[in-house]
């Protein structure tokens, strides 16, 4: 099945100091993360809610409700990213401790097609070839 919507969910403590524009430009551009997506799959962004992630829950159903009513979306035609502020060593601080929280309520939400990570720089990924960064994968 095609993905018709592509959700972020970013740091809510990165995003107070990031307005997520590598990640929403990554989608435009069909970086990376985001190269399988077609020209017609929509994109929308949040924040985990803050600490512990338990705000993603309520954010995920208000989605939910609004994509199926208005454009008869499943969950299935949605991927989630974990934004690479949330699940990698980067620029802001290391991998969310909560990270495996957050991915256990995407999951119990129902959303199957969950993908760890958005847009990650130049300058990163060279900082975990030098092993300044940790690395996850």
């Amino acid at each position: 099945m095609d993905t018709k919507y592509v959700v972020i969910i970013q740091c809510d403590i990165a995003h107070k100091r990031c307005s997520g524009f590598a990640c929403t430009n990554a989608f435009y551009n069909k970086d990376e993360a985001f190269k399988d997506y077609d020209d017609t799959t929509r994109y929308i962004s949040f924040t985990c809610g803050g600490c512990c992630g338990k705000g993603v829950a309520s954010k995920l159903e208000h989605f939910f409700k609004k994509a199926r009513k208005n454009n008869n979306i499943t969950k299935d035609e949605v991927a989630v990213h974990l934004s690479s502020c949330m699940v990698t060593d980067n620029y802001h601080y290391d991998r969310c401790p909560n990270a495996d929280y957050i991915k256990s309520i995407v999951t119990k939400k129902g959303y199957k097609n969950m993908v760890e990570g958005s847009y990650i720089s130049n300058n990163a990924k060279k900082k975990r070839e030098e092993g300044i960064y940790n690395c996850y994968e």
